[in-house]
Order: C-alpha cells, then structure tokens, then sequence
C-alpha cells in the first residue's frame, strides 16, 4: 500500500528538485550536471576489498548528488528513478570492453537491500534504478534487462556502525541466486549494479554469490563487472586516469 501510495503521488503532487529543492521539477539542470553531466571512470575502495570486480561509478557521492539518492531511496522520490538511471547507464557503458557493446544481452544484477530495507522504505531502489538503467541502455542501440536474481537468504545486521573489514565479514555468504537465476544468467554478461559504493562489501559478497552459481553450470570464469551510481569523493579522485 506504501509503495502504490508513493506511485500515485509522484504522479499527481507537484514535486521540488531533489537535489536542491527548486520547485517544480523532478531534477533541476545544475543537479542533472552534478550527477551525469561528466564522464564515468573506475572506482576504487580504500582499502579495496579481496573479490571486488571492477567498477565504475557516475559521480561522487557529495552535495546534490547525496541528496538525490537519499531522497530517492529514503524519501520516496520516485520520480528520480530515471534520471539515476541514466546516470548509471553511463557507468555500465563506461565498464565495457569496446567488444561487449556490440554483444548481447547485458544483463544488470542489482544488489538486493535487506528485506527490512525494503519493507520500510515501501520499494526497492537499486532494483528500481537497475531497470531504469536498463531502458536507458535499450533506448541507445543496446540488448539490456535487469535481471534481479540475486536475494538475502539470512539475515545480516546493520551496516552502518561496521568496519570496511567488519561489513565484509558480515554479509560473507549472505546472499544466493534465487532458484533458477543461475540459467538466465547463461550466454549474457553480467553487470552487478547499486546506487552507492562504500567500502565495496556488498559487492563484494553479489560477486562471490553469482560466480558460485554460474560455476555450477558452465565451466570458466565469469564475465563480470560492476557500475554504480555514486562512490565517496576519495574513490572518485583516485581514479581520475
């Protein structure tokens, strides 16, 4: 009910932009800059976690770009989708050997919240943004879905108060394939995508979970990246080259 509510409201209730607050619009063009309005490049933890694939991010994650997926994911703002959507289209694009751009299919994995998360907030963000990005990635010439095979099958605790070496602890063999997500993963390149990297735990341990399960059905190593929207101004200048 939360959820269709929020739909409704987006539709029908003037909206302010969620980065600086200038009312009637969604996204303002400065806050539209800030967030794809420079080019994608790698990104990179400090310290960088054992397992993490290579990502690319968007923007750093400060000023109206913190705001925007806050209000986002936090506030229900659902509205941004798409143009956080974009945003990661242009860090998937960024991760691909020229060669997988012609290739097909592009499949973009989301990285499950917890089920609380989920619950609370009344809608999953980074599997919203994911299909956005999807669109948006179609709407250019290429063969892309978002494919949420991805689940928590225990529970994990809170992340916040934690270590970069206590949250990889924490979700090490959280999460799993949903039954089944193992063969639609077969014969496509797998993307694993989120709104925000921090410390790259979550990654991490979605990147462990799908080559587990793309090793029990065919044999050699996965292609896998990963692309994000936002990282930590530090992971951003450290990979300007």
């Amino acid at each position: 009910m939360r959820g269709w509510w929020r739909e409704i409201s987006g539709l029908v209730l003037p909206v302010d932009c969620g980065g600086c607050g200038t009312p009637r619009t969604p996204l303002c063009e400065e806050c539209a800059g800030a967030l794809y309005g420079t080019a994608a490049r790698r990104a990179r933890p400090v310290p960088e976690p054992a397992g993490l694939p290579v990502v690319h991010a968007a923007a750093p994650y400060a000023d109206a770009v913190r705001a925007v997926l806050l209000a986002h994911k936090e506030r229900g703002a659902l509205g941004l989708a798409r143009p956080l959507g974009v945003a990661l289209a242009g860090a998937v694009r960024a991760g691909l050997p020229r060669s997988a751009r012609e290739a097909g299919p592009l499949l973009l994995v989301p990285v499950p919240s917890a089920r609380r998360a989920v619950r609370e907030r009344g809608h999953d963000a980074a599997r919203r943004i994911a299909l956005a990005a999807a669109g948006e990635l179609r709407r250019t010439g290429m063969e892309a879905r978002a494919l949420p095979v991805l689940r928590q099958w225990r529970a994990v605790a809170d992340q916040s108060g934690l270590t970069a070496r206590g949250r990889v602890a924490n979700l090490a063999g959280a999460l799993e394939v949903a039954a089944g997500g193992g063969r639609l993963l077969e014969g496509g390149r797998a993307v694993l995508v989120d709104d925000l990297m921090t410390t790259g735990a979550s990654l991490v341990e979605a990147a462990r979970a799908l080559r587990a399960a793309a090793g029990l059905r065919f044999p050699g190593p996965m292609q896998l990246s990963a692309a994000v929207v936002a990282v930590p101004p530090l992971s951003f200048r450290m990979n300007r080259n």
